[in-house]
């Protein structure tokens, strides 16, 4: 394990949080507070706050000040903050990146512009754009399911050149082109896919960002050591318990509103309120969900 991989500047289990609401749809930052301690207590050491599965293209710009001032508060000197600050539009993007390293956080998220579906020259100009307006280190979100484009592998290898760019978040499941832009540079990767935890950490990965390990942290803790101490007989093991935890959570509706539905089972939430276009798991999705949990490694913490 090379030197920058020893200690991830970022951690190496982060969960991408949700964003607790009321039950009218304001943003809970109490909730919020409780669930950063939660899950810092549990095991990560480190969050994205404010990210996709925290909702954050239905919040409003002061909304995402709180969010971030109130998990900074609460655990900003436990665990590295990864701010969501992504969008579209590479001056907003700039925007919420300022506020992001005003309230105290550690990093950035920021995702390849989605919907306006530029060009890979396009791409490089605006993450470079945005690295030359901050000072904090930024980690690129490459997810084409959600963007429309992907980072190619020669978008990565220049943007790796930029001292700002120092890590991705990789949910595209490429472990190939991955192999080669972790081979060749110095880019800390982190498995975007909750199920491919242990074949990403095998090629070089130093961790995940998940949305999974909202459900069960510990287990999830114990993955990521097991694959950072190679023991792969170990990882293997865990890996298969939290399968059924894995398929409940993203295989149904969108993670956001599965993992809040989940914590709400758990008296983690006090509900499980998501803002539109979202919308709350059906009857049929929820028995769906519940079916996958029945058999899995936490289902004597729910309550069915």
């Amino acid at each position: 394990m090379t030197a920058h991989q020893d200690k991830p500047l970022f951690g190496t289990l982060l969960t991408a949080m949700v964003t607790p609401f009321a039950e009218d749809g304001s943003v809970d930052l109490a909730a919020t507070e409780a669930l950063a301690v939660r899950l810092a207590d549990q095991g990560c050491d480190g969050l994205v706050v404010g990210g996709t599965t925290g909702e954050y293209s239905t919040m409003t710009d002061d909304e995402h000040e709180a969010v971030f001032r109130t998990v900074k508060e609460a655990v900003g000197d436990r665990v590295a903050l990864v701010a969501g600050a992504g969008s579209n539009d590479t001056q907003h993007t700039m925007h919420l990146s300022a506020q992001a390293e005003k309230a105290g956080m550690d990093g950035l998220l920021i995702v390849t512009p989605y919907y306006n579906k530029p060009t890979q020259t396009g791409v490089v100009a605006h993450f470079e754009t945005v690295a030359d307006a901050v000072e904090l280190p930024i980690m690129l979100y490459d997810i084409p399911g959600r963007t429309g484009i992907p980072l190619s592998v020669e978008t990565l290898l220049r943007l790796a050149e930029h001292p700002k760019i120092v890590a991705v978040k990789d949910a595209k499941a490429d472990l190939a082109a991955g192999m080669r832009v972790i081979s060749e540079t110095d880019l800390l990767y982190y498995s975007g896919d909750d199920g491919l935890t242990v074949p990403w950490m095998s090629i070089g990965a130093v961790g995940l960002v998940g949305v999974t390990s909202h459900v069960d942290t510990p287990r999830f803790r114990r993955l990521i050591d097991a694959m950072r101490a190679e023991d792969l007989h170990e990882a293997r093991a865990i890996a298969h318990e939290l399968e059924p935890v894995v398929r409940a959570t993203m295989t149904h509706i969108p993670g956001a509103v599965s993992a809040k539905q989940i914590l709400h089972w758990q008296s983690v939430l006090p509900n499980h309120t998501v803002r539109l276009p979202y919308v709350a798991a059906t009857e049929s999705e929820q028995a769906a969900i519940k079916a996958d949990l029945a058999g899995s490694v936490v289902a004597g913490t729910l309550p069915f």
